[in-house]
């Protein structure tokens, strides 16, 4: 069996999809990887890019936008490898990264999710391990706690986490085996947070490895931008909530986001700021 198989979900990243793959094959020559890419529908001839530069890379060309979730499930109904790597379009694959993220996944214990450290283009480290998003953790969020790097960071060394960036993860197969495969009911944002939830309550592990680094646009995969970004987080979060939690967290999970928009959007009339507007008009729009 193939050791690795790398699914890069596109959409309308033709430009960006090139580096990234470019990338991957640069660091990746003489490992027992395959590389699939999942189309989404776009509509700016990556498809074609893909087939006439890279021709041994799999290609699946989806009808329609499925998002991350369902994207993802599709490459990786068609994967071979023992581990899976979900890689963004927007990154850049750096050195040996690949190989130090396979090693590490593979030493053994109850270790089956890992990320690697993922910087900017400017070299810049984001902040791309988190913790699980409890009632407290939501109230930081959401009130200013996160501009502190309390609920996100990127250690030094290797350490078990809540969740990692899903802009790259590996992830061994037989987690889906035993906790099943992305929640597709998640269109974009979050999946990763629940992933990396029900695979601690079936006992799987996560795991943080820096020595592996990866270049990440952030936003460069998304054609929404910052306003859907939030709102997504929203629909997410509820989701989230409705899945794992008890009714008392989950309304007080409602109350803090109607909190923030509410404010929020005061705040944009009283600066005049409409985009500020218009995103929490929308957020406020998902309790009616």
């Amino acid at each position: 069996m193939t050791e690795l198989s790398i699914i890069i979900l596109s959409y309308n990243t033709k430009d960006l999809l090139d580096s990234c793959l470019r990338s991957v094959l640069k660091n990746s020559k003489g490992q027992n990887f395959e590389i699939i890419v999942v189309d989404n529908a776009s509509t700016d001839k990556s498809v074609t890019m893909v087939k006439t530069k890279y021709p041994n890379v799999k290609i699946i060309k989806s009808k329609k936008n499925l998002g991350f979730s369902a994207g993802n499930n599709l490459g990786l109904s068609k994967a071979i490898g023992k581990n899976i790597l979900f890689l963004n379009s927007d990154t850049r694959v750096y050195g040996n990264s690949l190989y130090i993220m396979l090693k590490c996944l593979q030493s053994g214990g109850d270790i089956g999710i890992l990320g690697p450290r993922l910087i900017n283009p400017d070299q810049s480290v984001q902040k791309s391990v988190g913790s699980f998003y409890s009632i407290s953790n939501v109230a930081l969020m959401l009130f200013g706690g996160g501009r502190l790097g309390i609920l996100r960071g990127s250690p030094e060394k290797f350490t078990i986490v809540d969740w990692v960036s899903g802009s790259c993860m590996m992830i061994k197969r037989s987690v889906f085996d035993k906790v099943g495969l992305w929640d597709e009911n998640l269109f974009m944002y979050m999946e990763e947070v629940e992933l990396c939830y029900r695979a601690k309550q079936g006992g799987v592990q996560t795991g943080f490895c820096p020595d592996a680094v990866v270049e990440h646009k952030q936003l460069g995969s998304s054609q929404d931008g910052r306003e859907q970004a939030i709102i997504n987080i929203y629909k997410g979060l509820i989701y989230f909530y409705q899945k794992y939690y008890s009714r008392q967290q989950f309304s007080a999970l409602m109350f803090l986001l109607k909190t923030k928009a509410f404010l929020a959007k005061l705040l944009g009339i009283i600066a005049g700021n409409n985009e500020l507007i218009n995103t929490y008009d929308q957020a406020l729009r998902l309790f009616i």
